[in-house]
């Protein structure tokens, strides 16, 4: 430390340090009165910037997340951290402040939680006039679309993180919602094209009966007609597993799995529609057939996987890991990437206007790193961020969509989830 500080000194202060150090007593007094002297000559840059200090631009922004009841997965292993997506929102703000601070520009988050769609919308109304002007949602489908409409009379703009429904980005899109979480669409599309080109092309489809699972359901539908894939079986998962922590519970499930997917015609994938996880976690390895599992267990789409090292992912990643002490899940990469958005439009812009940083991340020049080799930006006729997505096993990533030779004729990007000629989204841009 000492070192660095003599290094730093200017040239004559260093002289006299020198000499004193070496003894020399009788240059006590000149080398005191040098040292005076310059401490006491004005530096005119930083007199310069204490008379006239640049007005720092702050700019607010709201996780609104929606606290919901849902079943526990099948494995302990897969509790979700309390702090999911929080950490995101965190790690995006310190980033943003990074740059910020050469540019007099402040970010601030704050975390509104609640139950009920009706507190949550309140409480972020509350904020918006209180002068915050970007929202990041972490709510089911319906939550944002009540939010949305709540603030469509105010300046603001919501990030929807947290809900893949295809409809919010279709038959109910709104102006004010951009879209982080890639939509199922989108999900089914990338491993569609994976499957496609490996030539597993015949796919025996098990699906639960929640909402959620026959909406995942119907966009694999989509994506197999899509890219020439043909369902052969198509069957609702409707077994009883009992207690299935239970002694005697796993061998009951060793039992049933086999007989539900037996007398299937011949197929090349099962494909499994199962997104709280109530019993696609126990297909892989069980089924009657030796094929592969892909869906939402198994080979999985994911917007992020925390092992992935390419495009300087490695250094997000330690980053994240320094600051949340655990691995970052694709809600956290959601989140992050909607602060990250509005903390680059401000970056370009040198503006915390919210009419203005709205109109540049809504343009076609704008466009997002996300540590996925390509540049992320928004679609226009829906709201969409367009980003590469990830096909993974629980270690290791296997493959990135879009894959090779599924072409475009703007970018291959658009290959997934709903393309312009064919959304359903009607009057979005604006």
């Amino acid at each position: 430390m000492k070192g660095r500080r003599i290094a730093g000194l200017p040239h004559r202060i260093k002289n006299c340090l020198a000499l004193l150090l070496s003894s020399a007593a009788f240059l006590i007094v000149p080398c005191a009165a040098t040292i005076s002297a310059i401490a006491q000559t004005p530096d005119t840059k930083t007199d310069t910037r204490e008379s006239q200090p640049a007005e720092i631009q702050r700019i607010d922004i709201v996780l609104a997340r929606e606290l919901q009841n849902l079943p526990p997965p099948l494995s302990l292993l897969d509790f979700p951290p309390k702090d999911r997506g929080i950490a995101g929102a965190e790690l995006a703000i310190r980033d943003n402040n990074t740059t910020g601070r050469f540019l007099k520009q402040e970010f601030s988050l704050e975390v509104v939680e609640a139950p009920s769609t009706e507190e949550l919308v309140s409480k972020v109304i509350e904020r918006v006039k209180a002068g915050a002007r970007f929202v990041v949602t972490d709510a089911r489908a319906e939550t944002v679309l009540a939010l949305s409409d709540a603030l469509r009379d105010e300046t603001a703009l919501i990030f929807n993180a947290g809900a893949s429904d295809d409809n919010l980005r279709e038959e109910n899109c709104r102006r004010n919602v951009l879209h982080t979480a890639p939509s199922r669409a989108m999900l089914t599309d990338a491993l569609a094209q994976y499957l496609v080109w490996k030539r597993w092309r015949n796919w025996f489809l098990v699906h639960g009966t929640r909402p959620e699972d026959l909406a995942y359901a119907e966009a694999l539908k989509r994506s197999a007609k899509r890219f020439g894939a043909k369902i052969v079986e198509e069957r609702p998962f409707n077994v009883d597993l009992g207690n299935r922590r239970a002694d005697g519970g796993h061998e009951q499930i060793q039992q049933q799995i086999p007989t539900f997917t037996q007398n299937a015609p011949d197929y090349d994938v099962l494909i499994v529609a199962d997104e709280l996880d109530q019993f696609g976690s126990y297909l892989p390895f069980r089924t009657w057939e030796a094929r592969p599992v892909a869906g939402t267990q198994g080979l999985v789409p994911e917007s992020w996987h925390p092992s992935l090292e390419q495009w300087g992912a490695t250094q997000l990643q330690s980053r994240f890991q320094k600051l949340a002490n655990r691995p970052m899940t694709p809600r956290d990469y959601d989140i992050w990437v909607a602060v990250r958005s509005i903390g680059e439009a401000a970056t370009r812009t040198r503006a915390n206007d919210p009419e203005k940083l709205i109109a540049y991340i809504k343009s076609p020049g704008f466009d997002v790193a996300g540590f996925k080799g390509r540049k992320l930006s928004f679609r226009a006729w829906n709201g969409q961020l367009r980003q590469p997505i990830l096909v993974s096993t629980a270690k290791l990533p296997v493959t990135v969509s879009p894959q090779p030779g599924f072409l475009h004729q703007f970018t291959d990007l658009d290959t997934l989830g709903v393309d312009q000629p064919e959304t359903k989204c009607r009057n979005y841009a604006g």
